[in-house]
């Protein structure tokens, strides 16, 4: 049996941890960039971003790094750290061997290249001006291509990407889970937009002040939970949380003028987002393992907290009076039943932020369809505002009537995080799997809603989810806490349960 040298181990530790603060620093000036910082200091906060980011690429890489991974990587020193240990070394030797094959030069062009590309987005979004913005586009989409050729790939090239945000996803997969919940839900949608029993929502088209609409977000934040101690909410153009440290957790949210939903679900969910990066287990600070373990399961705690708990009749049969109360005089006509049917409306719209529980599968589904194409060949970056069109009429059978409400809604391409929108769909599949444990688990849920008693289901989540970070992997956690692997038969289930009884079906 080989023993490993503790002290080794120490130090390994601390190495991961330089590389975490030089992490850090890039988050907390990404946030930075996205909340707030000058215009003209944009070009120079996105080349320090770039050389910081560059600098914790190098250490990544490292002779150092490579000297770590190959001690602990013999299989009896392996089998002697403990488990948290054992998959810090897997994890980073994983991380290791990928950007190994990426030159540091590269890649840091590559981070000052996106961190720029964002900022123009923000600007085209504005104007609807996509001819500015494809340039920047279709050199982050070059990149991508070459980073995928240089990591290498199975079967389609986007498997690559999306291993990334979803470890052990692939095409293969998606087109099959797609496929299933695409099946039902298409008709769904039909039923319900045929019913005779559609919710009223003239009520919710007035002006609603944004400081009130601040002051809310912040009162239902501090109900599910959520640690002012460890973070705080700034206001962005695109809703974002930011895991700096399980001590430092913030989110932003957008404010419109004539639209009480937007501001209060995008902070509800982000606030999910926040929750699990809060509730890490502080064993793994500083490690590569004190983060969400995939996106998709990411996001099923940011749909799970905005929807199948912040647009439940429980939810509001407990916080209606607050809400009415928030807006002294702008909903005193209105039931609690008739505000839960329109805050649950579903409708085909062109904003995928805002689009109900239902069709924003479908919202995925067009993106997801787009970056097949991008990387298969079959698609090129001039063709997206055309193609995007197409796919909304054919999914959605609405049409954008400018790009900045199509094809340049979205942050994420700009910081080329391809293989990420998928992350959604499989977030509320996952979401509405862990709900169907939770209620066996937690027989008095619904009652636990109904007064406002949130906490018990953050403590649920911990436990079986949050604490656990990246220590295990996406398929661990949801034979852990449900017993069986990915199934969207309980979305399917679950939507047509809910959405039955609103349209009264």
């Amino acid at each position: 049996m080989t023993e490993y040298d503790a002290n080794k181990l120490k130090e390994f530790r601390s190495f991961l941890k330089k590389i975490k603060s030089y992490e850090e620093a890039v988050g907390l000036m990404y946030w930075d960039l996205r909340t707030g910082a000058p215009k003209k200091g944009v070009e120079m906060r996105s080349e320090v971003i770039g050389v910081l980011s560059g600098e914790a690429f190098r250490l990544s890489t490292s002779e150092q790094m490579a000297d770590y991974l190959d001690y602990f990587s013999e299989p009896g020193r392996l089998a002697e750290l403990g488990s948290i240990d054992q998959r810090i070394v897997t994890e980073s030797k994983k991380d290791y061997e990928r950007s190994k094959k990426i030159p540091p030069e590269k890649y840091e062009a590559y981070v000052v290249l996106t961190s720029q590309a964002e900022s123009v987005w923000e600007e085209a979004k504005e104007a609807g001006d996509w001819d500015m913005f494809k340039p920047y586009l279709e050199k982050v989409v070059e990149v991508n291509l070459e980073f995928i050729e240089l990591w290498g790939y199975e079967g389609h090239k986007y498997n690559t990407l999306l291993d990334m945000y979803e470890p052990g996803m692939t095409v293969e997969k998606l087109d099959q889970v797609f496929g299933a919940l695409r099946e039902k839900a298409v008709p769904l949608l039909s039923a319900l937009q045929s019913s005779p029993d559609q919710p009223d929502t003239s009520f919710m088209h007035q002006q609603f002040d944004k400081e009130k609409q601040r002051q809310f977000s912040l009162f239902i934040l501090g109900q599910m939970g959520y640690d002012f101690n460890a973070g705080r909410l700034d206001e962005t153009v695109h809703p974002f949380a930011t895991g700096l440290n399980p001590g430092d957790v913030r989110i932003t949210t957008r404010f419109l003028p004539d639209d009480v939903n937007s501001a209060l679900f995008g902070t509800i969910h982000e606030g999910g987002h926040a929750l699990y990066e809060q509730n890490i287990s502080t064993e793994l600070n500083g490690t590569p393992l004190s983060t969400g373990t995939s996106m998709g399961i990411h996001e099923s705690q940011s749909r799970f907290w905005e929807n199948m708990i912040g647009r439940s009749k429980e939810f509001w049969s407990r916080y209606y009076g607050d809400l009415q109360k928030n807006y002294p005089g702008q909903f005193d006509d209105v039931s609690v039943e008739q505000f839960y049917r329109a805050t649950n409306q579903v409708q085909p719209s062109l904003i995928r932020i805002e689009a109900d529980e239902l069709t924003y599968n479908l919202h995925i589904m067009v993106r997801y369809e787009i970056e097949k194409a991008l990387f298969s060949g079959a698609a090129k970056v001039a063709d997206l505002p055309e193609l995007w069109n197409a796919k909304y009429k054919e999914y959605l059978g609405v049409e954008p009537a400018n790009n900045g409400e199509g094809v340049l809604q979205d942050v994420h391409w700009s910081s080329g995080a391809f293989g990420y929108f998928p992350s959604y769909a499989l977030g509320n599949i996952y979401a509405a799997q862990f709900m169907n444990t939770m209620k066996k688990e937690l027989p008095n849920l619904d009652k636990l809603i109904a007064e406002g008693n949130l906490l018990p289901i953050k403590e649920w989540l911990t436990e079986k989810v949050y604490r656990h970070g990246k220590a295990l992997n996406p398929g661990e956690i949801m034979l852990q806490v449900t017993g069986e692997e990915l199934n969207p038969d309980y979305l399917v289930q679950y939507l047509e349960q809910k959405y039955k009884e609103i349209y009264r079906l």
